[in-house]
């Protein structure tokens, strides 16, 4: 009799774990998922194995933790949105050549924004750990740079990739406000901002 009691409590015991096991793995995943969101779904559906994915999000993680990131100077990225301004407005006549600007605009803001810049696949995951709601953008836009350099690139695609790289630099030149709010350089507030996206 004693032996059947210590062959259930074993068993409560080793299903209590279980349960316990899968919702902390339950929680880790949905904290994942609303961190990274879109990039989330995207490195699960590469990896076709979910486990594979969150662990390589962790990485993401705690690689950027070791970063020194930090927000551009308000003078500095105020800098930054003027020469987007400039090449917004050079797109008319040089597309290609906007797109090419563009890639190397955000290369400068990364860079000194703290961002290590040596290698794109690591920039876009680096940037997806802050910014995971425009690395997806960032890939596309790049894409398109690199199919430009050959010559390979249309104008509606050299249209969409200015417009993902708007995306990305919108997010990079946001500054922090004198209250601790995130505000972007121009000084725009959210809703001007959604509206101009």
């Amino acid at each position: 009799m004693a032996t059947v009691i210590t062959i259930v409590i074993i068993a409560v015991i080793l299903i209590a774990a279980g349960v316990a096991a899968y919702a902390w793995q339950r929680r880790r995943s949905d904290q994942l998922q609303q961190r990274f969101g879109p990039e989330y779904e995207r490195t699960v559906e590469q990896s076709d194995d979910r486990r594979t994915a969150e662990r390589e999000l962790r990485q993401r993680e705690q690689r950027r933790a070791k970063l020194d990131v930090q927000p551009l100077s308000t003078s500095s990225a105020e800098g930054y949105r003027q020469e987007w301004n400039a090449l917004q407005q050079g797109f008319v006549d040089e597309p290609g050549n906007a797109v090419t600007e563009a890639d190397y605009l955000v290369l400068r803001i990364m860079r000194e924004s703290g961002y290590p810049v040596d290698e794109f696949d690591q920039r876009v995951d680096d940037i997806s750990v802050d910014h995971p709601e425009v690395a997806q953008n960032y890939r596309q836009a790049h894409r398109v740079a690199v199919a430009q350099k050959r010559g390979q690139a249309d104008t509606e695609e050299l249209r969409q990739a200015v417009t993902a790289y708007r995306r990305l630099v919108d997010v990079l030149l946001v500054v922090p406000g004198p209250d601790g709010d995130d505000r972007d350089s121009s000084h725009r507030g959210p809703t001007q901002a959604k509206e101009q996206s």
